[in-house]
């Protein structure tokens, strides 16, 4: 599941796996952020490091992906995929698997009221988010968290997703587009 900062892929992703007809080990950059496993301290001090560390934590975390999924784990992942690099990274470790590729949208305005009442986020990440997070996608599915609650939306990513057929993927789809 791609979208921007606070678009509602966390919600998303938990009503789908609290409504899906099978297990699904849900995964994200926020359990690494949730379970403190990054040095958060040591990083706001250096911010320098973490522009090296960085890129490094999300190689990390998109071979995490791929090791859950490839060991026959049912994975729901809700990410940014801010950069072609990311894209391809992810194509390149999750080649040869079911993959099912979820647009989850929200408005600017909407983004914005979510940022600012969430709190514990950096003003303008959502905006920066939206401007990049869907360039050179792909999506089986889009939905709409602005005008779709997250039990609608994760209802009808259900029903998609049970319906879902192997050829003509978006996945497919992104391997192939540079």
């Amino acid at each position: 599941m791609n979208g921007a900062s606070s678009a509602g892929k966390t919600t998303l992703v938990r009503a789908f796996q609290t409504n899906a007809p099978v297990p699904f080990v849900r995964f994200s950059f926020d359990l690494f952020l949730d379970g403190n496993a990054l040095p958060m301290d040591f990083i706001r001090a250096n911010r320098d490091e973490w522009v090296r560390m960085r890129p490094l934590v999300f190689a990390g975390m998109h071979q995490c992906l791929h090791a859950l999924a490839s060991t026959g784990n049912n994975v729901i992942c809700d990410h940014i995929i801010e950069n072609t690099a990311w894209r391809h990274d992810l194509v390149s470790r999750l080649h040869g698997l079911d993959v099912y590729v979820v647009a989850l949208h929200c408005g600017l305005p909407e983004l914005e009221r979510r940022e600012q009442a969430r709190g514990n986020r950096n003003p303008g990440e959502a905006a920066n988010d939206l401007a990049v997070v869907h360039q050179g996608m792909h999506y089986d599915l889009e939905l709409d968290s602005e005008h779709a609650t997250a039990a609608q939306n994760a209802h009808h990513l259900i029903t998609m997703w049970q319906a879902r057929h192997t050829s003509e993927r978006a996945f497919t789809r992104l391997t192939v587009t540079p």
